[in-house]
């Protein structure tokens, strides 16, 4: 049984689209991303929706059935994606349920096998269904390509809390 748990935090992409008509085309959509911190509001719904996918596992370890080396299977016994907010923005978080703590050849193992997840495996699922909010739905993709980084959550935590997403960028602006 799992006697700790290491979450580990990613940024998050959120996508509308909003229908315009155009001559005799007819209806064409357009994607608007929202920004973390509006997605802040549907954090509700998103969660049900992601409790709604993690149903699907098929056993009590969640992500963490697909590792596929033997010895971090063994050490990870659950893996579950989520999201929570922090500093006024909705992130994408990871929770790992660990025998002990990993090393760091562990953690840059898991956090390979997590980033696959998000680009390609679980988070490219929950990216293509809807997500029925107050104001329309909406698309949470795990996987943002343009500032895609995974943090320990202390690691990411320590940070200066006014950085947002991207760090500090030279020249002020983000």
């Amino acid at each position: 049984m799992a006697n700790e748990t290491t979450c580990f935090f990613f940024p998050l992409k959120f996508t509308t689209y909003s229908q315009y008509e155009y001559d005799e085309c007819g209806l064409d959509n357009h994607p608007e991303e929202i920004t973390p911190a509006e997605a802040v509001a549907y954090e509700e719904e998103i969660l049900a929706a992601i409790a709604k996918e993690n149903r699907s596992f098929e056993d009590d370890r969640g992500l963490a059935e697909y590792i596929y080396t033997d010895a971090l299977k063994e050490k990870v016994h659950s893996l579950y994606p989520s999201v929570e907010v922090w500093n006024g923005e909705l992130w994408g978080v990871m929770t790992a349920g660990v025998s002990g703590a990993l090393s760091e050849a562990e953690i840059t193992e898991l956090l390979s096998f997590i980033e696959g997840q998000n680009s390609d495996g679980y988070g490219e699922g929950l990216e293509q269904r809807p997500i029925k909010t107050s104001a329309g739905e909406i698309y949470v993709s795990f996987w943002n390509s343009e500032s895609y980084f995974i943090k320990l959550e202390q690691e990411l935590k320590q940070r200066a809390p006014d950085f947002g997403y991207g760090g500090p960028v030279m020249g002020g602006m983000k």
